[in-house]
């Protein structure tokens, strides 16, 4: 249904009465001795529940802490442990991108995310580049990957060699946002292209594989002929010590 006036007026008494409960909350935890960090206060819309959440290194017994709060607010009393992304998420924050949070925009969910994905989005892999404010992977890392995916397929990747209007050379880095590519070349000096401007074959791409691949394969012939060569020795010498048959001595 529609909020009317007074539901408004209602939300904003639980507002206020939520930042109340942290308070008296907090009190008992430090009365309770206990390891963990209260990070928000949730009191349900109907007024038939209050959520505390908190996080904590390990596993925490809050049963007295529970039973206290239950008497001092006549209410069920639910804690919730969360993670550090979640409390994040509660905080808010300005990400290094300058846009707020995207876990306290948007994000309703946190999807697992690897190294891997940064890698295929040429990221460096310094803590400081691929870290979020929660010390975790970014989420960005997920769910921008399909799109850097889609950029890589008319992108060429590095260690490739290709010509360019300065001459032949190997590309060192890539930007797939600006499709363009940082092309070194022979006498060290290195310039930036835009894709459309180089031209990549697949056989420019490993130079040295075919050689590679037919000096192995010589090796590896030369290593059959030697064995079938020492094997044809070994059975002569067996033949010509072996007895030859019908010419026993009496």
């Amino acid at each position: 249904r529609v909020g009317t006036p007074e539901d408004a007026a209602h939300a904003a008494e639980n507002e206020k009465f939520e930042k109340e409960a942290y308070q008296i909350c907090q009190h008992k935890i430090d009365e309770h001795k206990l390891d963990m960090k209260l990070v928000g206060v949730e009191q349900t819309f109907d007024n038939a529940k209050i959520l505390f959440y908190f996080t904590a290194n390990g596993r925490v017994d809050f049963r007295s802490l529970v039973k206290d709060l239950a008497s001092v607010f006549h209410t069920r009393i639910e804690l919730r442990q969360i993670g550090v992304r979640d409390e994040t998420g509660i905080f808010g924050g300005i990400a290094v991108c300058g846009r707020p949070l995207c876990c306290s925009c948007f994000l309703k969910e946190f999807n697992s995310i690897n190294v891997k994905m940064a890698k295929e989005q040429d990221l460096s892999l310094t803590p400081a580049t691929i870290s979020g404010v929660c010390g975790r992977l970014k989420c960005c890392l997920k769910f921008e990957h399909e799109g850097y995916l889609e950029l890589q397929k008319n992108m060429p990747a590095k260690g490739e060699f290709c010509d360019t209007p300065n001459g032949r050379g190997k590309i060192t880095d890539r930007n797939l946002l600006t499709r363009k590519v940082t092309v070194t070349f022979e006498n060290g000096n290195s310039s930036t292209f835009p894709v459309d401007e180089i031209s990549c074959s697949d056989n420019d791409r490993r130079p040295n594989r075919s050689k590679n691949n037919d000096h192995r394969k010589e090796e590896d012939k030369d290593n059959n002929n030697s064995r079938k060569q020492r094997n044809q020795n070994h059975r002569k010498a067996a033949d010509n010590n072996a007895p030859e048959k019908g010419n026993h001595s009496k």
